[in-house]
C-alpha cells in the first residue's frame, strides 16, 4: 500500500500579505491535490496569534488548528517574518513545526539566512502557475510523505507500523 493512501489531512497555515498570491497558492494546492485543510494569514502579527490562539484567533478551539507545516512569504509586512521565526523558534511550543519560507528571492544570502533562523525549507517561487502547482505537489509530498516527523506533530498514526515503513518501497 502507498503512503498517500494513509495520509491524514492536516492544517497548513499560509501566511502571505498579497491576497492574488493567496488566491494562487489556494488554487495550486487544490489543483495539486493537495488534501490538506488551508488556513491563511496576512502578516508575522496574525501568525503569531493564530499559532498562540490569540486575539482574533483566540477562545474557540476549531478557529486555530495547530498546522503541521507553514508556508511563509519571504516579504511580509508588520512583524516581519525572520522575527516571527525567531519567536516560533523560542516557543517549545511552536518549534518544531516544519516551515517552508517560499521567496521570489533567489539569493544566496536570504537562503542562507533563512536557515540560520530556523527554516526548515527554502524555496524560489516558480515564475508560472504550473511551477508552482507542481512545487506545491512537491513539498506536500516532501513533508507528508517522505520525512519522518517528530510523534507530536505526525498526525498519521500509521507511521509507526511495519506496514508504512515497508509501503515506501513499493
Amino acid at each position: 500500500m502507498a503512503p498517500h493512501e494513509h495520509k491524514i489531512p492536516v492544517t497548513i497555515l499560509i501566511c502571505d500579505h498579497n491576497e492574488t498570491e493567496r488566491k494562487v497558492i489556494k488554487t495550486a494546492l487544490e489543483q495539486s491535490k493537495v488534501s490538506n485543510t488551508l488556513r491563511f494569514v496576512h502578516n508575522g502579527d496574525q501568525m503569531l496569534d493564530y499559532l498562540r490562539k490569540q486575539g482574533e484567533f483566540g477562545g474557540e478551539n476549531g478557529k486555530a488548528p495547530t498546522p503541521g507545516l507553514i508556508l511563509l512569504d519571504f516579504n511580509m509586512p508588520k512583524e516581519d517574518w525572520r522575527e516571527a521565526m525567531t519567536e516560533i523558534h523560542d516557543d517549545k511550543k511552536l518549534r518544531d513545526i516544519p516551515i517552508v519560507v517560499f521567496s521570489d528571492s533567489q539569493l544566496d544570502e536570504d537562503s542562507l539566512r533563512s536557515y540560520d533562523l530556523g527554516v526548515n525549507t527554502f524555496v524560489s517561487k516558480p515564475i508560472t502557475f504550473l511551477g508552482l502547482t507542481d512545487a506545491m505537489k512537491k513539498v506536500d509530498r516532501y513533508w507528508y510523505e517522505i520525512v519522518e516527523l517528530p510523534a507530536k506533530r505526525a498526525k498519521e498514526p500509521w507511521r509507526n507500523t511495519a506496514e508504512a515503513k515497508d509501503s515506501w518501497k513499493e
